[in-house]
């Protein structure tokens, strides 16, 4: 009997609901896995229907679907003479699960639940399916009568156990199981499995990876084994970019992986991995904890065997080393490649972006920009799939596009809206930076429809409102700055349905917002504003991490007009200039820097800290540049700011999931839209501890308690 195995794990671009596709994707893979040697194939999660289908996994329908997907895989000859490992939903017992289902030469082996349900953040799980709770058990599944005319089973295995075929023992995890403090690995490789496979649906977020990779490297660390990881890639619909990095690791170490970011629909990675070498490093590791399980997992076997018996002359794949993504590439190629997805299956022929000449809607172009690159590139490398889809979105059935300047000139229209507020600094820096990508630019001065909607008012009103700086009050100075955002806006889309026609051209542009995360969490922008788009890029994206993303398309790009850019203080120029001057910038008018947000933000969402729980940490965190009286009135301006423009998120344009305090409302970040905005109990208790840290400062620190520790005292 031979010792080396070919395995191979994929990273499929797969479309919720898009059955078709997703097949033809899932056969795709298994072809490449056999050409390359391959006799076990594992797939993404949910690969069968996708991962994002949400309440549609109520309908009977996607059951019924998935399993005429299955049909047509246990029918195929691709599927013949290598395990596939497939996903999909299941009902048994009138229970619905979020299944692996594998199958070797039209015969069912096992279909297996998931047991830890992903149920945070931007999962919801357990809304849709339930956790396999009977560990190591396993039941009888009755198959429906179109798989039992091809397998000619009635029942088959349907619970918590593994393979176990002539020359090896393959157990399954997936996804959450993973990040779990007992993941079934643990028990399976002191239970002697030798191969785990995982089948994922993780997304990208920015510096996740690292962790990804790391648990994966650790969970054969411990006690050796081989490890297969498979993840769905790119948009299948949703906010969420799943970013591949399928791989292969043994005994700690990573032997293959596929890329993080990537065009391509199909990408398998097979690996050569000798047995032996797990077996070798579990007798000299684990030798006194192996079989020592009271109740061992249940094995199937399997009339099959991984390796062969002249497997000398093949060469058993080494350790790589991973070279991770900076967080600036990873802002430059995930949120690019998901523009793509959502562009290629929207129908629409490309995007229309009101380019201010700021921060953020600079790094929005930049993004489309890089989103060129990465297509130039692909068609460059023979990417027939790119190639159909860009002809197909410029209605040029011979186009081959040769340069990133060229293609955003076919599909990125760039639309700077002046008004009499505006500055000539940022209507050239706009310009500029259109012209160094190719954008098609036009200059729009939109005073003519704003004074259009005013005069209306005045006709009803009898009354004309005046900017703060002409006399006005607050009321008529806001009330004329979000007139100018909003006829943006409705500029915007009418731009985007007709701007293709005057040019003779068919189809329509996608309208991009460029509102950041930090402004998303104080609600600095209009509602309705031409921050409400059709989907944003960056609006999972904090302010920092944009401009350091500008600085690396400076340098990677050559993209120099962005250094003026970056120069210039953020501003919405919504209210007169003074002397020509810019007078209103983002950091006065929130009266809170975007750096400060960011870490406000972390506190808020990833920490679950109030008011009074983040005064108490920011105190420290702070304490070299603010006193505790300066903290508390920044802690509490930001919660006043929050609660007041929270029901601006119920309307927020949908965002790429970049960070994790995104305030996304009802998707990501589940809190009311209605507050009291004072917030008298929670910042009574701010003042009361300020209050006591004065009185404290004042002291011997030799001899006297903190107050913070005698609250602490006091409440245990």
């Amino acid at each position: 009997m031979g010792r080396k195995v070919t395995l191979a794990t994929c990273s499929l671009n797969q479309w919720a609901l898009d059955f078709d596709g997703n097949l033809e994707r899932i056969l795709s893979s298994i072809e490449i896995a056999k050409a390359n040697g391959a006799k076990y194939r594992l797939g993404p999660e949910l690969e069968i229907c996708g991962y994002g289908c949400a309440d549609h996994f109520y309908e009977s329908d996607t059951l019924l679907h998935s399993f005429e997907v299955l049909q047509k895989l246990l029918e195929s000859p691709i599927t013949q003479d290598i395990i596939c490992d497939v996903g999909m939903p299941i009902m048994h017992h009138n229970v619905r699960y979020n299944c692996r289902v594998i199958f070797l030469n039209r015969q069912i082996l096992l279909i297996r639940p998931k047991i830890v349900m992903a149920n945070h953040g931007n999962y919801r799980e357990m809304r849709w399916f339930s956790p396999w709770t009977k560990l190591r058990k396993v039941e009888e599944y009755f198959l429906p009568r179109m798989i039992q005319l091809v397998t000619g089973q009635d029942t088959v295995p349907f619970g918590d156990c593994v393979l176990s075929t002539k020359d090896t023992c393959i157990g399954t995890e997936m996804c959450e199981e993973l990040w779990h403090p007992t993941s079934p690995h643990i028990q399976m490789g002191l239970d002697g499995i030798e191969i785990f496979t995982n089948s994922s649906a993780s997304h990208h977020a920015l510096r996740k990876a690292v962790q990804r990779i790391n648990l994966i490297k650790s969970a054969t660390t411990k006690s050796g084994g081989i490890y297969l990881y498979a993840n769905q890639k790119g948009c299948d619909g949703d906010r969420l970019y799943y970013d591949g990095c399928a791989m292969v690791a043994i005994n700690g170490d990573i032997v293959a992986h596929g890329a993080q970011f990537s065009l391509n629909d199909v990408e398998v990675i097979t690996a050569t991995l000798d047995l032996e070498d797990v077996r070798c490093y579990r007798g000299e590791l684990c030798q006194l904890q192996m079989g020592s399980d009271s109740k061992p997992s249940c094995r199937i076997k399997v009339d099959f065997s991984l390796s062969s018996n002249d497997d000398v002359w093949l060469a058993p794949h080494r350790p790589i080393t991973w070279n991770f993504h900076t967080p600036e590439e990873e802002i430059s190629l995930g949120p690019a490649c998901w523009l793509w997805d959502y562009l290629r299956r929207s129908g629409q022929a490309g995007f229309l972006l009101p380019l201010s000449g700021g921060v953020d809607s600079s790094s929005t172009a930049c993004i489309v920009y890089s989103m060129c690159v990465l297509v130039c590139k692909a068609v460059a490398n023979g990417s027939k799939q790119v190639l159909e889809d860009v002809r197909r979105i410029v209605g040029e059935e011979s186009y081959f596009p040769q340069q990133p300047r060229e293609l955003c000139g076919h599909i990125f229209t760039t639309c700077y809206m002046a008004t009499e507020n505006s500055s000539h600094d940022t209507c050239n820096r706009a310009k500029e930076l259109a012209s160094q990508i190719g954008s098609t630019h036009m200059n729009v001065n939109i005073d003519m429809a704003v004074k259009g909607i005013l005069g209306v008012f005045s006709m009803v009103t009898g009354r004309w409102p005046a900017f703060r700086a002409s006399g006005g009050s607050h009321r008529e100075n806001l009330a004329l700055q979000n007139v100018q955002a909003r006829v943006r806006m409705v500029l915007a889309y009418l731009f985007a349905q007709l701007s293709l026609w005057t040019r003779g051209k068919a189809g329509g542009l996608l309208v991009l917002g460029s509102a950041n995360v930090d402004e998303s969490l104080t609600g600095y922008f209009t509602k309705y504003d031409c921050s409400s788009a059709d989907i944003n890029p960056i609006g999972g994206i904090s302010k920092d991490d944009l401009k350091a993303f500008l600085r690396y398309c400076v340098d990677h790009f050559q993209l120099t007009a962005l250094k003026s850019i970056m120069a210039a203080p953020p501003t919405a120029e919504l209210e007169p200039l003074a002397d020509g001057q810019v007078a209103q910038t983002d950091e006065a008018d929130m009266g809170i820097t975007y750096s400060e947000l960011s870490v406000i933000g972390r506190l808020r969402k990833i920490s679950k800290c109030g008011p009074f729980s983040m005064f108490c940490k920011l105190i420290h965190m702070w304490k070299e540049v603010f006193s505790p009286t300066e903290v508390a009135q920044k802690v509490k301006h930001f919660f006043r700011m929050y609660s007041v423009n929270r029901h601006k998120m119920t309307s927020v344009t949908p965002s790429y999931h970049a960070e994790s305090y995104s305030p996304d409302d009802n998707r990501f970040d589940l809190r009311p839209f209605l507050y009291n905005t004072r917030w008298e109990w929670q910042f009574r208790s701010i003042d009361s501890q300020t209050h006591s840290l004065q009185a404290f400062s004042s002291l011997d620190p030799h001899t006297a308690a903190s107050p913070l520790e005698v609250s602490l005292a006091s409440s245990r």
